[in-house]
């Protein structure tokens, strides 16, 4: 039955029940004086606006309670369930902060008659009845009879409107008031016995007492509520404990937030299927956020390594269970937090760590926790491997049910994991010694395996000579590579040599060498499978498998390439390559790059290999760095240092070198001889750093202005070349204005006052000159003459450019 037909069936029956028992009181009634009746139902109204808010729930309680075991002891039938029923209703209406619905005044009626008709019919039943109970026993039992009859169908409607457990709530919610109404049958027993001695007008003193029994009930609700928000803040602050906790293990093992919440929603949910109790509940949900505090005590290294864990690893890794469930039993949990997190890492078989807990053994917290967490670890991304599909993660985790993990749990969260994925992602002390140089004995390996160190297979009865042939092979390998390396200062040369040589010794499918600049490695060598891919890699130093190896100088073998910056965040781009080796390049002055290798085998490479790897790693550091700095002092020998265009050392080379393939190919080639008109005002009037960066200006519009094989050099000063192949003389005025307006477009911009221009010469060849030096001299003469020409033009406007300057200046 859902909520609303609870509802719908509670109000029914009160309405009926309470119309039922007037017309029953109705037809038996005898009236006896009126009077009295009129004024206890104007005490009782006023009574009932002396109300207080129930804690914990949407409900009030008065005092009316006085005057109904009052009309019980003195009055008739009818006259007390209109007492009671009129200053129920007045409760209901009186000062509420949301008018009620046609269902509540009838629920709130309907139910205080049927409770007023059994407490006035247990009153008159024992007087009725020789039972031989006599005193202040049969009113006692009249007002506990009272007080469950109207109290427990509240909290009924209460718990099916709120989804609050019945028992808890009444417990809670109504029970304290209990006491209370034993008071109220004190109080009415006692003007009942002065009502017959002094008259019944003496009860009205009744009403001063009711405000007594009210502002006592006020204190101790103010109380109570006090002590509730003192809880609520204390629980909250113990969360944000937690919670804080959680971060510290974030920063620490590289989990996210999303994984902790997500862990904690699948963990409760199946939890509640599984019946815990509140306090395993609230056990399960701290541990949930905790379990891998003890990580604080394992080296950031071993956690972030992006690669399978030595033997040597896994025993560091293995104390983090233990050293987590010492860090909790320091905050004394109320409920049961540090089993779970000690015996998180236990496997149903028994082959888990650190107790070798089996079966039921293993709090069930822990087997709820070890199996959620190992979800949602599959399906999310990690250093050492991308994310699987949901889908694939639970038919892994199947797979270990009865192994690794607890049947009936793995049961519940296969039927669940769908919904409660959808549920997770509409969601979000004193020094004590901490174990962290024990050795854990238990687990066999950690979930991703050892590093692989199996030998390759070798026909058995050549074994000893396959072995010597390799070993003089490696020998003479590393005699070459370790000679030849440095032997050329061209890093291209250097490193093509590896490659040649090193595939001898160590078979793989792809090498990639990158360098470390600007806080990332990139690239400087990519041959084999994916070679494409790898060569767009920018790898940040810590991130991926080569950019944990040059932070932390530390080797991998049988890394997943996959976890690359490049590939982990990019479902589209898709590796063959399923195994790495690679090592740090480590020179005297620190790491200078990675030398990594790829294999399309899984767990290709062995640790022998990894040893001749690094047995050439430093020669190759020193060669690369030797090299990088050659080719940057090449750079900077035949580049203009502030243009970043080539200097004339440069230009007599390319231009040597393309003559000769013109008269190779029998092909046309233009130059042009370009300088700044003008430059010289700009230096005067706005400074030499101003005229820094109109020539850096210039040249990057000029090399825009080209074509891509087109080149343009600085020859000093505010001189350009233009080295134009297969380009006729002809042609060239199209481009040659094209040069002079963005000239004079960056003029207005950076310098209004100077009047900045290009003069250029031309020269093609053959025509004008068959060797570089006759070319430039005929370009250079047309240069000047049209220099001379724009001299001529100056002349001729002074006044303008004065008018021009004066105006400026105004401005």
């Amino acid at each position: 039955m859902t909520a609303k037909a609870k509802i719908w069936a509670f109000v029914t029956t009160a309405g009926i029940g309470g119309l039922g028992v007037f017309l029953w009181a109705a037809l038996s009634y005898r009236p006896h004086d009126l009077f009295r009746f009129f004024c206890y139902l104007a005490l009782a109204g006023m009574a009932s606006r002396m109300k207080v808010r129930l804690p914990g729930v949407t409900g009030t309680m008065s005092v009316n309670f006085v005057f109904i075991l009052l009309g019980v002891l003195e009055m008739d039938r009818l006259e007390t369930l209109a007492i009671g029923c009129f200053a129920g209703l007045l409760q209901c209406i009186w000062n509420a902060n949301k008018r009620p619905s046609f269902q509540q005044i009838v629920f709130n009626v309907g139910s205080m008659a049927v409770a007023i008709q059994a407490s006035f019919s247990v009153y008159h039943f024992i007087h009725d009845v020789p039972l031989h109970i006599s005193g202040p026993l049969p009113l006692a039992l009249s007002a506990a009879v009272l007080f469950v009859a109207n109290t427990l169908p509240v909290a009924m409607i209460i718990s099916a409107t709120e989804g609050k457990p019945l028992r808890k709530l009444w417990s809670e919610c109504y029970f304290w008031a209990f006491p209370c109404y034993l008071v109220g049958a004190g109080v009415s027993g006692l003007f009942d016995a002065i009502s017959h001695a002094w008259g019944w007008q003496s009860t009205l003193l009744v009403l001063p007492l009711v405000y007594w029994i009210y502002h006592s009930y006020r204190l101790y609700l103010e109380r109570l509520e006090r002590e509730k928000t003192h809880a609520e803040e204390m629980s909250k602050l113990h969360l944000r404990t937690i919670e804080a906790l959680a971060l510290a293990i974030d920063a620490k093992d590289h989990t996210t937030q999303e994984h902790l919440s997500r862990v904690q929603v699948y963990a409760m949910e199946i939890g509640k299927d599984m019946g815990l109790n509140e306090n395993e509940l609230e056990a399960l949900r701290a541990a949930s956020l905790l379990h891998d505090i003890g990580k604080l005590a394992v080296p950031e290294h071993i956690i972030a390594k992006p690669g399978r864990l030595t033997p040597e690893e896994f025993d560091k890794m293995k104390i983090h269970p233990l050293v987590g469930a010492e860090i909790l039993e320091r905050v004394q949990f109320p409920y049961p937090v540090v089993p779970i997190v000690r015996s998180h890492h236990e496997k149903w078989d028994g082959s888990g760590y650190p107790q070798g807990l089996r079966g039921e053994e293993i709090p069930i917290g822990a087997r709820i926790l070890s199996v959620v967490d190992c979800l949602d670890a599959l399906a999310s991304d990690r250093q050492y491997r991308r994310a699987l599909p949901l889908d694939e993660a639970m038919e892994a985790i199947v797979l270990d049910a009865g192994k690794s993990f607890d049947p009936k749990v793995v049961g519940l969260l296969q039927r669940r994991y769908l919904e409660l994925e959808q549920k997770a992602r509409n969601e979000r002390m004193d020094v004590h010694r901490i174990s962290k140089n024990v050795k854990i004995e238990r687990g066999a390996a950690p979930d991703a395996g050892f590093e692989s160190d199996a030998p390759p297979h070798r026909p058995a009865g050549l074994e000893f000579l396959t072995t010597i042939a390799s070993a003089r092979e490696e020998v003479q390998t590393l005699f070459e590579l370790t000679k030849e390396l440095g032997s050329s200062l061209r890093l291209d040369e250097t490193l093509c040599f590896l490659d040649v040589r090193l595939k001898r010794i160590v078979p793989y499918d792809a090498i990639a060498i990158y360098a470390i600049r600007d806080g990332k490695l990139l690239p400087e060598f990519v041959n084999g499978e994916n070679a494409r891919l790898l060569s767009a890699l920018e790898i940040p130093m810590g991130e991926g498998l080569s950019g944990w190896v040059a932070q932390n100088n530390m080797s991998i073998v049988n890394g997943n390439p996959s976890v690359e910056p490049g590939y982990l965040n990019d479902p589209t781009v898709f590796s063959t390559l399923r195994s790495a080796l690679a090592v740090p390049l480590e020179s005297p002055q620190g790491v200078v790059g990675v030398l990594a290798i790829y294999s399309r085998e899984k767990d290709s490479f062995t640790r022998d290999q990894l040893r001749v790897v690094q047995a050439i790693s430093h020669k190759l550091a020193m060669a690369m760095e030797n090299a990088l700095k050659f080719r940057q002092a090449e750079k900077s020998a035949t580049t203009d240092s502030l243009t970043g265009l080539p200097n004339a050392r440069s230009l007599f080379l390319h231009l040597d070198a393309e003559l000769a393939r013109c008269k190779r190919e029998e092909t046309p080639l233009s130059i042009l001889v370009c300088d700044l008109d003008g430059f010289k005002q700009v230096n005067d009037k706005y400074g030499h750093l101003a005229g820094n960066q109109v020539l850096q200006t210039v040249a990057q519009e000029l090399r825009d202005s080209c074509r891509a094989y087109d080149y343009v050099a600085r020859m000093g000063g505010d001189e350009f070349v233009v080295v134009l192949p297969s380009q006729r003389s002809g042609s060239l005025r199209a481009k040659i204005d094209r040069f002079v307006a963005v000239v004079e477009e960056t003029g207005r911009r950076l310098c209004p006052l100077a009047d900045l221009s290009l003069s250029v010469g031309e020269a093609a060849y053959p025509t004008d000159g068959l060797d570089a030096e006759q070319l430039l001299g005929e370009a250079d003469r047309k240069m000047y003459k049209t220099k001379e020409v724009h001299r001529a033009a100056l002349r001729v406007r002074p006044e303008k450019l004065e008018a021009a300057h004066l105006s400026l200046t105004i401005q």
